[in-house]
């Protein structure tokens, strides 16, 4: 099959020919027919990821169809439309058996655990657990968006971050997940100020339903300009992006008792960077973290598109071939085009 492929951290990924993946006993092989260009396989590229041990195959926004069935699967069969949460529980443990496979301790991630989906075909293990069936009337390169981004900015809005109708949400970063996380909190009745550095990104946020914008780069107060924005400081802010200056920003800006919820990664020295705790304390702010979603809330998101309350072929600015896919991951080190790119391989799902 074709593939990109990086044989060292940071050495350009190239399209080549490897062998297909066969599944394990509990697996499937899918026929990919779209996936996510995400940051989160340029922090894989870059060697961020402790999981990954080159040469290796990144990706893990996927839609595709099931080519091929393990043993011991007992849901799935050839043929069916599917996509697939970027971490996958084993369906075992504590944690999945509690409900919440995406903090599994032996969790599944394609892109990252195992060769991910930049390729023509794709291993994905523990799938009686994990694989979600599409809506007929969804097609391949929107499902392919849904898969980290756009999922991730659901579970961090709705479910940890409890956004209500009239509440004021902050975003800080306006990336994939964080236009995502704008649209959603706009959609269930939250009003929403986006921050970033890039007006284009900004202009794509008032596009999917922020109320007001904050161009960081020109603001020296950014919680302060949140706190005149929100009449007072969120109630919900989000940190999309991942450093400690968002981070902080995004605590910093709440009013008494609202909630952060961190979604970026701080990777490195940078995971030890101080909050302001004392804020924390005083004003009984709640900080939570988030990680992915579980494979069975994808049919509440799958209700809000239906609706029509939602619309994240939207956020699909790009869509390209496999060939293209190791360079748009290489531009994520110096250029970050606003919205979402999807690699298009053919076939519906």
């Amino acid at each position: 099959m074709q593939a990109i492929v990086y044989d060292t951290f940071g050495a350009p990924p190239e399209l080549r020919s490897v062998p297909p993946p066969t599944p394990p006993p509990n697996g499937v092989v899918l026929a990919v027919h779209a996936t996510g260009v995400c940051r989160s396989d340029w922090h894989g590229w870059k060697g961020h990821d402790p999981m990954i041990d080159p040469p290796h195959v990144p990706g893990h926004e996927v839609a595709g169809t099931i080519a091929d069935v393990g043993s011991n699967v007992n849901r799935w069969s050839e043929g069916e439309p599917v996509t697939v949460p970027f971490v996958g529980g084993c369906g075992t443990c504590a944690q999945c058996r509690a409900g919440d496979p995406q903090v599994c301790p032996n969790q599944f991630q394609p892109g990252f655990s195992a060769w991910g989906s930049f390729a023509e075909y794709v291993m994905i293990d523990y799938a009686d657990a994990n694989l979600v069936r599409l809506p007929e009337e969804l097609d391949a390169v929107t499902a392919a968006s849904l898969g980290c981004r756009f999922a991730t900015a659901f579970r961090a809005v709705v479910d940890q971050g409890h956004v209500r109708a009239g509440d004021w949400v902050a975003v800080h970063g306006c990336g994939g997940v964080g236009l995502s996380a704008v649209m959603i909190a706009s959609a269930v009745g939250a009003q929403v100020v986006a921050v970033d550095i890039s007006d284009d990104a900004l202009s794509l946020a008032l596009e999917v339903g922020a109320a007001d914008t904050i161009n960081a780069q020109n603001t020296p107060d950014v919680e302060t300009a949140v706190r005149d924005h929100t009449r007072g400081g969120a109630h919900v802010s989000l940190d999309t992006l991942g450093s400690p200056e968002t981070a902080h920003n995004s605590v910093s800006c709440l009013r008494k008792r609202g909630r952060h919820v961190q979604v970026g990664l701080l990777l490195g020295d940078e995971a030890n960077s101080p909050l302001p705790m004392d804020r924390v304390v005083a004003d009984e702010l709640e900080i939570r973290g988030t990680h992915g979603i579980q494979a069975h809330r994808y049919s509440a998101i799958f209700d809000l598109i239906a609706s029509n309350t939602v619309d994240p072929s939207t956020l699909i600015r790009r869509t390209i071939p496999l060939s293209d896919a190791g360079a748009a991951l290489m531009q994520m080190d110096t250029d970050r085009p606003p919205g979402v790119t999807v690699v298009a391989l053919g076939g519906s799902a």
